[in-house]
């Protein structure tokens, strides 16, 4: 049996009227929310997110203002009709059903975000290889009037020699700019990715490739109508990018 002691020792520490509070409430009453934790790779070198922050952002946009040129961040997204996303509500001990087709088929897709709120995408069927992205960066070109700074993760095909020969060819229109390796959270495209994929019908699910690919291109159409959205990408506490009005 908790005897009156065992009680105070619990409590030890906590300050003020926390003392009164019953066991349960502890740590809402010492400020203490159940949360899902954050995910960080062990690969991922510290100083090189310092450094990324400090110095490598910083220098990137100093000289795309000094060139008059737009600075936006890319990634890439795989689409697949057997994902279940989100969560609704259901009869306590009888689980939810979600209807969708047992065939298996997936799309990607290329995206690329400005601290402007612009968003320029792309949605192809095939694996994202050095020609999927040398293809986008021509479209990238195609729709703006200005030089292009892209900042990417260290995927192979952004390093491939096919890209790097396109960016030797065309350096007055691309260049691009690697974040630091394993992290994922300094970009904000990552985020589009995250709500691309809850915002994806929960009701009626694609039936092939070509409703899905159909699907995903309303949502990015969606959110071009939408610049304040796009900026909100930027408000990531570990982005630290600030979005351009």
């Amino acid at each position: 049996m908790e005897t009156q002691a065992d009680r105070r020792a619990d409590l030890q520490g906590v300050p003020g009227p926390v003392h009164r509070a019953r066991r349960g409430q502890v740590p809402q009453a010492r400020g203490l929310t159940f949360q899902r934790p954050d995910k960080r790779a062990v690969e991922q070198d510290p100083e090189a997110v310092r450094v990324w922050h400090e110095e490598t952002w910083p220098a990137i946009r100093a000289r795309a203002r000094a060139e008059n040129a737009e600075v936006l961040f890319g990634d890439q997204v795989g689409v697949r009709s057997d994902q279940v996303t989100g969560s609704t509500w259901g009869v306590e001990g009888v689980t939810p059903l979600v209807r969708r087709t047992g065939n298996r088929f997936s799309v990607n897709a290329m995206s690329a975000i400005s601290t402007k709120g612009r968003m320029h995408f792309m949605v192809f069927a095939e694996s994202f290889d050095a020609k999927v992205m040398c293809r986008f960066l021509d479209r990238l070109v195609g729709h703006l009037d200005r030089k292009v700074h892209l900042v990417v993760d260290r995927h192979p095909a952004h390093r491939s020699k096919a890209v790097r020969a396109r960016l030797v060819d065309h350096a007055d229109e691309t260049e691009l700019h690697f974040l630091p390796s394993y992290s994922p959270e300094l970009n904000p495209d990552e985020r589009v990715n995250a709500d691309l994929l809850r915002s994806l019908p929960h009701t009626h699910r694609a039936r092939n490739q070509a409703e899905l690919a159909a699907e995903t291109r309303r949502f990015f159409h969606r959110r071009q109508r939408h610049p304040h959205l796009v900026r909100g990408y930027f408000g990531g506490q570990h982005v630290r990018c600030i979005p351009d009005e």
